[in-house]
């Protein structure tokens, strides 16, 4: 076999410099994942409600920019937004330490920081989405987003793994200085990828709301892209109330130190990581479209094992169907990736993919709101409960639809969906 066919995409040595910018700002991103609630919790000392509405601030950007976001990444390359949105991150996240150095670090700060890091990402991610098909053509796009699953993966596991212990050493708001150093990293590295990207043709005078009612228009009207948008919105808004109360949960009800949250978080990462191995078999094996609601069906009511367990050994027992849930999660966010993707022709890909994320992540703030005042009426126990039913009842939207029979990936012209 030729060593070009046994590498792969990293053949592709553009590809690679993709895949290692993407696996240091994936680790900056889940240090900082950790390491921010855990700032609010155990050194700045916020009750549950301020912890939720630091989760909504996060991602309030989808809100904020969610859609003109994607018809501004459209007319300019997206490489270079990817950078300057990596570096303009490492900065933001680097004022929480140097604030807290100076002892002017409060939750305010925080819900800053966490605001403009999530309008940041927003921008990153939409160009990031939009950029893989001109790199590796749209034959590849279920090897490359498969293999930058994988990057996430491991930094799952990586991060957390790393944060733990660097937060007893030297508290929460110092480590993330590593969290900066990585998204910096990250932008540096994107720089030397080569391959550029024509800029795109402008169609006269921008007409801002012109652009984003065509890719508004464009999702609603396919079948798949609006059951998976839908689908994803239903399961984050609920992940995100599960998620806000976790950590007060772990810490407050179970008693965990911070490097056995760290490694509950790791085990979910090798479940991602689990996941991205098997995305690309495990879709041809049991159906692209299939797969997407098939994975959440099967793994979403695993989440209720944590609400179940008490301290001891059984809250890694329940820390097992945390991971199971990472695993089916990344094995359906690949494929709908892919089939999103494969639908869109390239001059919508940011559109769609800022649509897809305005409506999928739109609830997330909400979900982060949510959660604080239901962890507040119900406790973080009783929150738990609710978000592993909500996750369960995402599966809704794709079970009926077309994707509920979808075999293969769609391979229609999707210039045609253009015209």
């Amino acid at each position: 076999m030729p060593k070009s066919s046994q590498l792969g995409l990293f053949h592709n040595q553009d590809f690679g410099r993709l895949f290692v910018a993407a696996a240091l700002g994936q680790l900056g991103d889940r240090i900082m994942f950790l390491a921010l609630p855990l700032t609010a919790v155990a050194a700045l000392h916020a009750d549950e409600f301020q912890v939720g509405l630091l989760a909504a601030m996060t991602s309030a950007g989808s809100l904020l920019v969610g859609l003109p976001a994607g018809a501004w990444v459209d007319r300019m390359r997206k490489r270079s937004v990817m950078i300057s949105t990596d570096l303009a991150r490492a900065l933001f996240l680097l004022t929480v330490p140097v604030a807290w150095w100076a002892g002017l670090l409060t939750i305010w700060w925080l819900y800053a920081v966490a605001l403009v890091h999530g309008v940041l990402t927003v921008f990153f991610d939409v160009a990031y989405v939009s950029y893989l098909p001109h790199l590796v053509g749209r034959g590849n796009l279920v090897e490359g987003n498969s293999r930058l699953s994988v990057v996430r993966s491991v930094t799952s596991i990586s991060g957390p793994t790393v944060a733990g212990p660097l937060v007893g050493l030297v508290g929460a708001p110092a480590t993330l200085l590593a969290s900066s150093v990585g998204m910096a990293m990250s932008g540096l590295m994107a720089i030397t990828i080569r391959k550029r990207e024509r800029k795109p043709e402008s169609s006269g005078r921008p007409q801002l709301a012109r652009e984003i009612r065509e890719g508004l228009k464009f999702v609603i009207k396919s079948p798949a892209l609006r059951a998976i948008m839908l689908g994803d919105a239903i399961f984050n808004l609920f992940l995100v109330m599960y998620q806000a109360m976790m950590l007060v949960f772990l810490e407050r009800e179970i008693g965990l130190q911070s490097v056995g949250i760290g490694l509950i978080f790791s085990g979910m990462g090798c479940g991602a990581l689990l996941g991205a191995l098997l995305a690309t078999r495990v879709s041809k094996w049991v159906g692209h479209g299939t797969v997407i609601w098939l994975a959440s069906l099967v793994t979403c009511p695993l989440t209720a094992l944590m609400p179940l367990a008490q301290a001891g050994w059984n809250v890694y027992v329940a820390a097992i169907g945390l991971a199971t849930l990472s695993m089916g999660g990344v094995v359906r966010v690949v494929t709908q990736s892919s089939i999103q993707q494969a639908l869109t022709p390239d001059r919508l890909l940011g559109r769609m993919s800022a649509t897809a994320r305005f409506v999928s992540w739109g609830g997330i703030p909400l979900g982060g709101l949510l959660g604080g005042a239901s962890g507040s009426v119900f406790g973080a126990a009783g929150t738990l409960w609710i978000g592993a039913a909500g996750m369960t009842l995402s599966v809704l939207p794709c079970l009926l639809s077309p994707l509920r029979t979808m075999r293969t990936l769609p391979t229609e012209n999707a210039r045609a969906f253009a015209r």
